[in-house]
């Protein structure tokens, strides 16, 4: 794979898009309303599919680019970042979640920083996979929050989903592999240090 592609190769310019679809979410999930749950989780949403896109891209054409191993894995932070601080206001999500969510990251980036500058590679997890997209599960329902109603009865509805009720569920499985996840690489980094 190259190295030495330019900047603005297209996975890059996807993560770019993702990046960009922050502020957009952000100034959405202003607002309280129903409608505006709505269009934050699909913001969200699109956002977070742009990472699958970028990844099939970078490995479809043999582009990787230090920015672009760089920028991808803040892109996915900053994405998940910003979705749970604007439900804080509103009491959507238990701060103490998003706190250790984001202790979490700050951690595992730090450790990664020290690994790297050593000269060292740690794998990561299948764990790190399932943490995300549990949490891209949970915020999606926590964004949309409102009770839905499906096949269209509204006296009498067959099905009637509480979507902050479904993204809590999936909140607290990510919430048990974000730790997991982060205690497994914990491990794995002292284990290579102290060889």
């Amino acid at each position: 794979m190259s190295t030495h592609s330019p900047i603005l190769n297209p996975p890059n310019i996807v993560t770019l898009f993702r990046i960009a679809c922050i502020p957009l979410m952000v100034v959405i999930q202003l607002s309280p309303t129903r409608e505006a749950g709505f269009w934050a989780a699909a913001v969200f949403a699109l956002a977070s599919a742009s990472d699958w896109l970028d990844g099939y891209l970078a490995r479809r054409m043999e582009i990787v680019t230090v920015f672009g191993k760089f920028l991808d894995p803040i892109a996915d932070k900053l994405l998940v970042t910003a979705a749970l601080v604007m439900m804080l206001p509103f009491n959507r999500v238990p701060a103490w979640i998003v706190l250790v969510i984001l202790a979490r990251e700050i951690v595992i980036t730090g450790l990664r920083s020290i690994a790297s500058s050593e000269g060292i590679v740690i794998q990561a997890s299948d764990l790190g996979k399932y943490k995300t997209i549990f949490q891209i599960t949970a915020i999606i329902g926590l964004l949309l929050h409102y009770e839905y109603r499906w096949f269209f009865g509204i006296e009498h509805p067959l099905l009637v989903v509480s979507m902050h009720n479904a993204g809590m569920f999936f909140l607290w499985i990510a919430l048990a592999l974000t730790v997991w996840s982060g205690v497994d690489y914990l491990v794995k980094f002292i284990k290579v240090i102290v060889r």
